[in-house]
C-alpha cells in the first residue's frame, strides 16, 4: 500500500494499521514530522520529494499496490497523477476506512468539536475488549493514533471535512456538534447540518446526539435531563468527580482528569457508546479514571509554580471558548496571556466577530499570521482585521521568531498557545526555551 499524504494524522493512522498487520507500505509527504519518523522506526520507507524516482519499486505493480490519498493532495501532484493515469486502485483516506467498518462492528464519533477527544477516550474504554480504534489525535496512553486490537470490533473518527464520514457503515455512532465549520467546503451552515443528517442515516444500530441537536437519538448532557446525564460534578485535586444516569441505572464517583465541562461531556458520550454496546459499567468507570488525554488538547507543556504553559489545537470559535473556560476554571485568579494563530483565510473571514470575542476573553493577546493550509490567500482577509477587532487593550501582532521574547515579556503565569497550523511545532520550540533557565534556577 502506497500513501500520498502518509504524514496525516488520520492517514498514519491507517498506514499504521497495515504496517502492524504485515503489509508492506510505503508513502511520501510534504515534511518530516514525529509522526513520518514514528512510521519509519516501524519500517515504512517514506519520502520528502514528489519524484517518480523516489517510489520503490515494488509499488510500481498495479495488480498489487493500492494507493491511497488524502483530500489535500495537490491537482498537480506528480505522484498521484502517476498512479491515476496508469490506472492504479487510487482510493481516498475516507474509502480505505469506510472498507474497514464495513467489515467490523463499528462505533463512530462525528461532531465539529470533541470528535478526537471522544473517539480517544472511547477507543480507550473499548481497548478492553479489544476493539481497534482509528484516531484523529496521539492518545496519551499509547502515545499513538491507533489502538490496535483486534479485527472485529472498529472506533473511527467520523470526519466531516470533504463529507468523508457518509463513506462510514457505523453501528454505533454519537454526534458531538454541529456548528457551522468548513464553510469553504460546504458553503452554507444548511449543507453541512444536511451531511450530518446523512451520516445519522448511515447508523445502522444506535446514534447518540448531544442534547439540543435537532436529530432523533438517545441524548446525553450535562446537569440537565437526558438518557445520559451528568450530575454532582465536583473538582477535587484537579480532577472531576460525577455521578452519571443512564437509561437503566445509576453510577457514582467517576473520576475523570480532563479539564473543562466540555470534556465531562467528551467522557459522557464515550461512555454511553461503551454502555449501548454492552461494556460494564464498572469497567467504562475504570478505563475513564486511567484515561491520560489527547496530544495537543489541552496539553500541560509547562506546569510550574511560576509558569503554565498549554497547548491546544483549537482553531474555531467555540474551541477557544472551550480552552478559555476550562482554564478560568482551573485558574480562576491568574492573568492568562493567548498566543494564537488563526487557520485558513476562508474560516477567519466567515467567523471573524466570533474569533476576536472569543480571543477578547483572554487578559492578553498574541496574533500569528493566518496559517493558509490548503488556501491561496482573500484580499483583505489577515490577522490585522481580526485584531482590530478585539477588544483589548494589551494586544499585538506577533511573527514566529519574536514569540519567545514577547511571551516573556508578559506578566501573565497562564500562556496558552491555540492553532491548527504549524503553531503545534513552534510551540516545542517555545518549551525548550522557557523550560531552560527554570532548570537553571533549580
Amino acid at each position: 500500500m502506497f500513501f500520498i499524504g502518509i504524514g496525516g494524522i488520520g492517514m498514519s493512522a491507517i498506514a499504521r494499521y497495515f504496517a502492524s498487520v504485515g503489509k508492506n507500505v510505503a508513502g511520501y509527504d510534504k515534511t518530516p514530522s514525529q509522526v513520518t519518523n514514528d512510521l519509519q522506526d516501524l519500517g515504512v520507507e517514506i519520502h520528502f520529494e514528489d519524484a517518480l524516482k523516489n517510489i520503490p519499486i515494488s509499488f510500481l505493480n498495479k495488480d498489487t499496490t493500492l494507493v491511497v490519498y488524502t483530500p489535500a493532495v495537490p491537482k498537480n501532484h506528480i505522484e498521484f497523477n502517476y498512479f491515476v493515469d496508469n490506472n492504479f486502485t487510487v482510493l481516498k483516506r475516507a474509502a480505505v476506512l469506510g472498507k474497514i467498518t464495513e467489515s467490523t462492528f463499528c462505533l463512530a464519533v462525528a461532531g465539529t468539536h470533541g470528535k478526537t477527544t471522544t473517539s480517544s477516550i472511547l477507543g480507550h474504554i473499548m481497548a478492553a475488549v479489544n476493539a481497534t480504534s482509528f484516531l484523529g489525535g496521539i492518545a496519551e496512553n499509547y502515545n499513538s493514533n491507533l489502538i490496535l486490537g483486534e479485527d472485529k470490533i472498529s472506533v473511527v473518527e467520523a470526519d466531516e471535512f470533504d463529507r468523508s464520514f457518509l463513506q462510514l457503515s457505523p453501528n454505533i455512532a454519537c454526534i458531538t456538534s454541529m456548528d457551522a465549520d468548513h464553510l469553504d467546503i460546504y458553503g452554507a451552515a444548511e449543507a453541512l447540518n444536511e451531511s450530518f443528517f446523512d451520516f445519522s442515516q448511515r447508523v445502522s444500530d444506535t446514534l447518540i446526539v448531544a442534547k439540543g441537536l435537532p436529530l432523533k437519538g438517545l441524548t446525553y448532557a450535562v446537569n440537565e435531563e437526558a438518557d445520559y446525564k451528568a450530575f454532582n460534578l465536583k473538582i477535587e485535586s484537579g480532577k472531576y468527580i460525577f455521578d452519571v444516569q443512564t437509561p437503566s441505572e445509576i453510577i457514582k464517583n467517576i473520576e475523570f482528569h480532563l479539564p473543562g465541562n466540555h470534556n465531562v461531556m467528551n467522557a459522557l458520550a464515550a461512555l454511553a457508546m461503551a454502555d449501548v454496546y454492552g461494556v460494564f459499567l464498572e469497567d467504562i468507570k475504570q478505563r475513564l479514571s486511567t484515561f491520560k488525554g489527547v496530544k495537543r488538547r489541552f496539553s500541560y507543556k509547562i506546569k510550574t509554580d511560576n509558569l503554565v504553559l498549554i497547548d491546544d489545537y483549537a482553531h474555531h470559535p467555540t474551541e477557544i471558548n472551550a480552552v478559555e473556560n476550562s482554564i478560568r476554571e482551573m485558574y480562576p485568579d491568574e492573568k492568562v496571556l493567548v498566543v494564537f494563530q488563526p487557520h485558513l483565510f476562508s474560516r477567519t473571514r466567515d467567523f471573524i466577530d466570533d474569533f476576536a470575542s472569543a480571543l477578547s476573553k483572554f487578559d492578553e493577546v498574541l496574533l500569528l499570521d493566518i496559517y493558509p493550509a490548503r488556501e491561496e490567500p482573500i484580499a483583505n482577509v489577515n490577522s490585522e482585521w481580526l485584531l482590530s477587532k478585539i477588544n483589548l487593550k494589551q494586544k499585538k501582532l506577533v511573527q514566529k521568531h519574536t514569540i519567545l521574547k514577547d511571551i516573556k515579556k508578559s506578566s501573565a503565569k497562564v500562556v496558552a498557545m491555540l492553532g491548527a497550523g504549524d503553531i503545534g511545532v513552534l510551540i516545542n520550540e517555545v518549551t525548550n526555551q522557557l523550560v531552560k533557565p527554570q532548570e537553571n534556577e533549580g
